[in-house]
């Protein structure tokens, strides 16, 4: 059974850093696409971030309102892909989910191509 944990998730101030993980168990993150994802309460799911693990030109992408200041990376012997969040600001407040999928990546509004999501970790942003 596939299953993704993310953590690292806090409280922080504005201008604040934190950086989130999230582990795939019982697949690997070969060929894959790693969505993240974050919701606030009252709004709708909004894509953060995604990254292809196969690698190529363009296989990361960003949202606008994260760009420059959001980084997803990944540690294939860790499984784990991470998302570096810097500059944090109160719009940020959510809780953040990661996703998984076995094939290359969509555009991040389509939200339902991932099959396996993880639980979530709440960040929260204050000023």
């Amino acid at each position: 059974v596939r299953q993704l944990v993310e953590s690292g998730g806090g409280s922080v101030q504005v201008g604040g850093s934190l950086r989130l993980s999230c582990t795939v168990f019982g697949a690997t993150l070969s060929r894959s696409c790693v969505g993240w994802y974050r919701q606030a309460p009252g709004k709708e799911r909004q894509g953060v971030g995604s990254i292809y693990t196969g690698g190529g030109d363009g296989s990361i992408k960003y949202a606008d309102s994260v760009t420059g200041r959001f980084t997803i990376s990944q540690a294939n012997d860790e499984n784990t892909v991470y998302l570096e969040m810097n500059r944090l600001q109160p719009e940020d407040t959510g809780r953040y989910y990661c996703a998984l999928v076995p094939r290359s990546c969509v555009p991040l509004r389509y939200h339902h191509y991932f099959d396996v999501w993880g639980q979530g970790t709440q960040v929260t942003v204050s000023s």
